[in-house]
């Protein structure tokens, strides 16, 4: 095995990105003050689109002030001409890469970031080494719940399969049926060789065997312990995902204007942000909720 995981993953976070949200999150990273990297994900990453929201997460230097993070916010910006739109996420570098290696009850750091990410700004050449390690441990991580939640031997896919079903069920969102084929089926180049790759690096043996079939010798000690510690952070997942959603409700810097947003963009119905609800986004929602569907309503009703 030439290659190993974390010279995979600096390879694969230093992908091409298109200039304007290399430019967003220049931006995003000079406002924090003290960022040390911009990680940019998500379809649109994948698709080098503009269009709908772009996804941020800011990485800063020196500890975590919140006890719940990460810190949310929205943010629009015209860069030449073209209008721009991005969800940020901020956390410290040192709880990122805690999360990712599985140190804390967290399980959306590491189930995202086992996914493709690719580095939109960096403050110098000595910070990727940092980023690309915490990017590494959450493949790590991911990669050891897999192989303890699937089959004793199976192909790749079986073992991603496995690891996605599990942390969709675990958090407070809701996805269609399938959802981890099409993160696979999307996704295919990027998870290609990951598997191999990050069992190697945390030390579980295994064989190939014919028709791709992996099968990793995890004793059944060490499966045991790895279930063990996912159950805990599987019985915490929703309500450690509902508090977040609490908080984001009166902390979401940008709220109203992002819900103005979707809404505009899902109905056809345009929100006007007003102070008042620009402070209080929560107090504002059944009063906007009550509009959009009374214009709807007037539409359908006005002759063709």
């Amino acid at each position: 095995m030439t290659e190993d995981l974390e010279g995979r993953v600096r390879k694969a976070i230093q992908r091409p990105i298109e200039p304007e949200i290399r430019a967003f999150a220049q931006r995003l990273a000079l406002a924090a003050g003290n960022a040390v990297a911009v990680l940019f994900y998500g379809s649109n990453l994948r698709t080098g689109s503009l269009e709908g929201v772009l996804d941020f997460y800011v990485l800063t230097e020196g500890p975590q002030i919140e006890k719940i993070w990460p810190r949310v916010s929205y943010h629009e910006w015209t860069f030449e001409g073209i209008p721009l739109r991005a969800k940020v996420a901020t956390l410290a570098l040192e709880t990122f890469r805690a999360a990712a290696a599985g140190e804390l009850l967290d399980t959306t750091i590491w189930a995202r970031f086992v996914q493709p990410c690719g580095l939109a700004w960096l403050r110098d050449e000595a910070a990727i080494g940092p980023v690309a390690e915490a990017v590494s441990g959450a493949a790590r991580t991911a990669t050891r719940l897999a192989v303890s939640l699937g089959p004793e031997a199976g192909t790749a896919e079986d073992y991603w399969r496995a690891l996605f079903r599990a942390t969709y069920a675990a958090e407070f969102r809701v996805e269609k049926a399938g959802r981890e084929d099409s993160i696979l089926a999307v996704n295919r180049e990027h998870f290609d060789g990951l598997l191999p790759l990050a069992l190697a690096a945390d030390g579980i043996a295994f064989t190939r065997e014919p028709k791709g079939t992996i099968r990793p010798a995890l004793a059944a000690r060490e499966r045991n312990r790895a279930l063990n510690w996912w159950k805990r952070r599987q019985r915490l997942g929703k309500p450690y995902n509902v508090l977040r959603l609490l908080k984001a409700s009166t902390t979401f810097d940008g709220a109203a204007r992002y819900a103005a947003w979707k809404i505009e963009r899902h109905t056809g119905v345009p929100v006007t942000i007003t102070p008042w609800r620009e402070r209080h986004p929560v107090l504002a929602a059944p009063g906007v909720l009550w509009h959009v569907w009374r214009t709807k309503k007037a539409m359908e009703r006005k002759p063709a």
